[in-house]
């Protein structure tokens, strides 16, 4: 009946090796980052002009918003 501790079995040495708590939330962000960027990127040949073209659809509707007093009714037909 023997107990196993980390200390007994020389593996208090892998625990003194880990960083930081702080290193590893900031490694955990900086990988969690990175996939999210290869995620959005994946299947796109052109990225940047991906970008840019979100932000010319943005602009547009902006434009579209602020023409129409940002009430989003536009135009209306009378009918009769």
């Amino acid at each position: 009946m023997g107990i196993c501790l980390p200390c007994l079995g020389g593996q208090a040495d892998d625990y003194s090796n880990q960083p930081s708590p702080e290193t590893r939330r900031q490694n955990q962000a900086e990988a969690a980052e990175k996939r999210k960027q290869e995620i959005e990127s994946r299947g796109v040949k052109d990225p940047e002009g991906l970008k840019r073209k979100q932000l010319r659809k943005e602009e547009i509707e902006k434009k579209a918003e602020r023409n129409t007093g940002g009430t989003g009714e536009g135009l209306r037909w009378q009918v009769g």
